[in-house]
């Protein structure tokens, strides 16, 4: 599968989710990288440098605002606990 085949999350250019890559999860663009696990890494207290040394310098910098973005606007959805 080329990069140019998946589709965009919204109108993000960074973010995508498609079922062949990563299980449809949402992914960064030209990566096998998951937005979840880039969150998972920032949360406990990693640098992007720690993120680069650790995933061979795959995370593309310039995608950050966008995976924040996508944090941000799942964490003003609702879920109700039961």
């Amino acid at each position: 599968m080329q990069d140019k085949d998946l589709r965009a999350y919204k109108d993000y250019h960074w973010i995508v989710a498609d079922p062949k890559l990563l299980g449809g999860g949402l992914a960064i663009r030209g990566t096998r990288l998951s937005v979840a696990l880039i969150l998972e890494c920032l949360s406990n207290g990693m640098t992007l440098n720690d993120i680069d040394e650790s995933f061979d310098r795959s995370f593309p910098h310039e995608a950050l605002p966008e995976v924040m973005k996508v944090a941000s606007e799942l964490a003003n959805t609702i879920h109700v606990a039961a």
